[in-house]
């Protein structure tokens, strides 16, 4: 039964719109069945994930065909980068954070600074990044975690459905960050 879920959820979340009510039964079930413990998980974990569906209302975290919602996970380097790609030529918006893990299964996130990543001309790829003064504790809960799905939810409720991107290589699109 196990590997079926598996397989579901991955097609419902490659699909353009997946529906909260296809979504979230499996999602609960798959959380219930395979805990994850991220101390445990560290080599799933790392990549570059892209969100597919989330039960959040807020723009920036809903599945768009004209934007690469990503977030790459460095725990060995306690780092983490959620990037939003605009489409060519505008660039996008990073997000770099601490990531603190905490097990079983939560990773404590505290943000440092953000803004918008240019596109690249040439040799030079202009970013404007501000320091972030983070005045709430911030987590995530990783419920569900294998080498291509991640499951999570976070501080404030929210639920997200992640797919990995094993084409993405997390060095190229961290490298103007210096994270």
């Amino acid at each position: 039964m196990g590997q079926e879920q598996f397989s579901d959820i991955l097609n419902l979340l490659r699909l353009p719109k997946p529906r909260n009510a296809d979504v979230i039964p499996i999602f609960a079930q798959l959380e219930h069945d395979y805990p994850c413990n991220v101390e445990n998980q560290i080599d799933d974990l790392t990549g570059v994930w892209e969100l597919r569906w989330s039960s959040s209302n807020a723009p920036y975290l809903q599945v768009q065909p004209w934007l690469d919602n990503l977030q790459i996970l460095l725990p060995t380097d306690n780092r983490a980068v959620n990037l939003l790609k605009l489409p060519a030529p505008l660039g996008g918006i990073a997000v770099v954070a601490e990531l603190q893990i905490q097990p079983p299964k939560r990773v404590g996130v505290t943000f440092i600074r953000g803004g918008w990543i240019g596109p690249k001309f040439g040799l030079f790829k202009p970013k404007l990044l501000t320091n972030i003064k983070q005045e709430f504790p911030a987590w995530l809960d990783v419920t569900v975690l294998t080498n291509e799905l991640r499951l999570s939810r976070g501080s404030n409720g929210t639920l997200f459905a992640l797919i990995k991107r094993h084409d993405l290589n997390t060095s190229e699109l961290t490298s103007s960050l210096s994270l």
